[in-house]
């Protein structure tokens, strides 16, 4: 069995493919580079460096016989959505669409694809369940719905089988600082090299933070499980900003105090997803607390810096 990985050379994308190839999988990469790295593609897995817009995407299907498709390439800049939102429904949705219609032509025996958190936009409650209103207040958050779309489209007409796993603040190994880097990965480049971080607002705001390896986790139990269901993935628990601090503090040895900016205009003062229905539906739960989770990537950042240095 061959499983294509979208998105395959990022963060959680690389992490993905090196649990697969880690279960014995025979893995196919395609990723354009555009966020992604050459470093982080696992040598054991077959790399095309190519758009999911590409006709040729169709090749690799019949080529390697793809049977199962865990779908994380995608435009992730919320910033750019905003000026840019052709391109951002170039990649999100019409990537999509070209993917979906290749598992179709292949028959394709499941997709999992990676959602996010921000179709909700400002929550009515908390926490976030499934059935809360879409409420998306970016390009972004409105191009990682549509193909949800379209996946119960292609399901309905051609019995695609498929998971949709709406995954809160991602952060662990490999996440980039740049561009719109996660939160956690900013703080602790900028720390490690003795800068105060920046908060905007007070730093009493909350997200709920996930550990990629949960992540992963989740997405090999959806890659096996055929429930037609959009699921979130996150640890149903709340962290300031302020908090994550303070760990990064602590597992660094330092004692920096962060700046406090005004806050970002369109940013959610508190966000936690119920989990409930992943922990039902896939047998899955996150085993990383944020201290354990923080402790692990302050480690594998400072390792990487040794390895560089």
């Amino acid at each position: 069995m061959s499983i294509l990985v979208t998105g395959g050379a990022g963060f959680i994308g690389s992490n993905m493919v090196d649990a697969l190839i880690d279960r014995g999988e025979k893995v196919i990469i395609v990723d354009n580079l555009s966020t992604g790295f050459k470093e982080n593609v696992n040598k054991k897995a077959e790399f095309y460096n190519i758009d999911l817009t590409d006709r040729k995407l169709f090749d690799i299907f019949e080529n390697h016989k793809i049977e199962k498709v865990v779908h994380l390439g995608a435009q992730i800049d919320v910033n750019r959505s905003v000026y840019d939102p052709i391109y951002d429904s170039h990649v999100n949705i019409q990537g999509s669409i070209n993917l979906f219609q290749a598992c179709v032509k292949n028959d394709v025996k499941k997709v999992v694809y990676a959602s996010s958190a921000a179709v909700y936009g400002e929550p009515n409650y908390l926490p976030i369940n499934e059935k809360h209103p879409i409420k998306a207040m970016s390009p972004y958050g409105v191009s990682k719905h549509t193909p949800e779309h379209y996946l119960k489209y292609f399901n309905n007409e051609y019995d695609l089988d498929y998971t949709v796993l709406r995954y809160s603040n991602a952060y662990g190994p490999r996440q980039s600082a740049a561009g719109e880097g996660g939160v956690v990965a900013i703080f602790i480049d900028k720390m490690l090299e003795d800068k105060r971080p920046v908060i905007y607002g007070d730093g009493d705001q909350t997200r709920d933070f996930i550990h990629v390896y949960d992540i992963i986790e989740a997405n090999l139990k959806a890659l096996n499980t055929s429930n037609h269901k959009t699921l979130n993935v996150s640890t149903r628990s709340e962290t300031t900003v302020n908090k994550l601090v303070k760990l990064i503090n602590e597992e660094l040895n330092k004692k920096l105090e962060p700046i406090y900016k005004e806050r970002r205009e369109g940013d959610i003062r508190h966000s936690i997803l119920d989990n409930s229905k992943a922990l039902d539906y896939l047998d899955w739960e996150p085993k990383y607390e944020i201290e354990e989770g923080i402790k692990q990537t302050v480690k594998y950042y400072l390792k990487r810096g040794q390895q560089n240095g």
